[in-house]
């Protein structure tokens, strides 16, 4: 926009122009805009994705802005998850606080109550998602995963970081089953036709339509299905669907504990996937570990409503709010560790052959 447009050019040179993320744009526009005094800031989460802020100090890291060409005056002032930031200047909500603000999965991991280093929580949407709770200090993955702020509840809390990993189709995966290949009319017959066989029956389908994100990183990577006999129909590849997220949820858990030293014992999970008990019940046998569902599965909206309940005092501390997404259901593994960790070496192999075809 410097470049190319003039007047932000001449904004930007004369002090006038602000910069921010969505959630900036948000509260800016909320708490009364340029014409009525609004407030300029995001929260430690948000800002940590713009890849400007350092985060050891969860400040404005200069060297980078510099190298960038950005002024670190027009970004938002940066401040916690969790705290009044204005009252509302416009619509009937006119007074109510402005109080919690954080990025999608970090309010997810609220909503999840993953206060505890070394819990962790994976979203199923469109892609998947996971995040893993590692305390007060950042810890630098060596196994493809980013370090990120998980939340700061308050000015003058802690900030408690988390590691994270993406996978760029998960749920997507289905809609190219219903939308591209029409062998399904929509998830719930998904999950009937999976359920119609006992497994894929050895079929892999990789769904690298865009690349692979974490662990690998492979942009080159495209999608595959291997393994099809005369004896595959719709159903093994259906299966082999919910396999495959399964199986990039097993990668994404392998390496974070392999990043934070730690086993974990139970891996709660949210998101619109999260209904097909047979994905869960997969997934549980894929990484070998109880997998948790709550009550409430759109943790991310549920989360933002924690930290604005924590920054007016509706709750007092987070202990308080620990009761407040119980859990709705358990998966436990039921296939052996052995025969698990069999068909990840066959996923990885599967995988092996996406690779370099862009």
């Amino acid at each position: 926009l410097e470049r190319h447009v003039p007047e932000v050019a001449a904004a930007i040179s004369e002090g006038r122009a602000l910069f921010g993320t969505i959630d900036t744009w948000i509260i800016y526009r909320l708490s009364g805009g340029a014409q009525d005094g609004g407030v300029h800031v995001t929260d430690v989460t948000n800002a940590s994705r713009t890849m400007l802020m350092d985060l050891n100090t969860c400040t404005w890291h200069e060297p980078t802005c510099s190298a960038l060409g950005i002024t670190t005056s027009m970004l938002p002032e940066i401040r916690s998850c969790s705290e009044v930031y204005a009252p509302l200047r416009c619509t009937s909500l006119k007074g109510v606080p402005i109080a919690g603000c954080a990025g999608d999965q970090h309010a997810a991991m609220l909503g999840q109550l993953a206060f505890k280093k070394g819990q962790a929580k994976c979203t199923y949407g469109t892609g998947a998602f996971m995040l893993m709770n590692v305390g007060d200090k950042p810890v630098k993955s060596t196994h493809g995963l980013l370090s990120t702020v998980c939340y700061k509840l308050g000015p003058n809390a802690p900030v408690t970081y988390a590691l994270e990993g993406s996978v760029a189709v998960a749920g997507r995966a289905v809609m190219w089953l219903r939308d591209n290949m029409e062998m399904v009319a929509d998830a719930k017959e998904l999950q009937e036709l999976a359920s119609s066989v006992s497994s894929s029956e050895g079929v892999y389908f990789v769904p690298a339509f865009s690349g692979l994100f974490a662990p690998y990183w492979r942009p080159d990577a495209r999608g595959c299905i291997v393994g099809l006999t005369l004896y595959s129909t719709k159903a093994h590849i259906a299966r082999a669907t919910l396999d495959a997220v399964a199986f990039q949820a097993r990668e994404l858990l392998d390496a974070m504990e392999s990043d934070s030293n730690t086993k974990m014992r139970v891996l709660k999970v949210d998101g619109g996937m999260t209904i097909n008990e047979l994905m869960m019940s997969i997934q549980a046998d894929a990484i070998q570990t109880v997998v948790l569902r709550p009550k409430q599965i759109e943790t991310t909206a549920l989360g933002a409503a924690l930290a604005a309940g924590l920054a007016t005092g509706v709750w007092e501390s987070v202990e308080q709010v620990e009761h407040l997404n119980p859990t709705g259901k358990t998966f436990a593994p039921v296939i052996s560790e052995a025969e698990s960790n069999e068909r990840l070496r066959k996923w990885r192999d599967a995988v092996q052959r996406t690779l370099n075809l862009a």
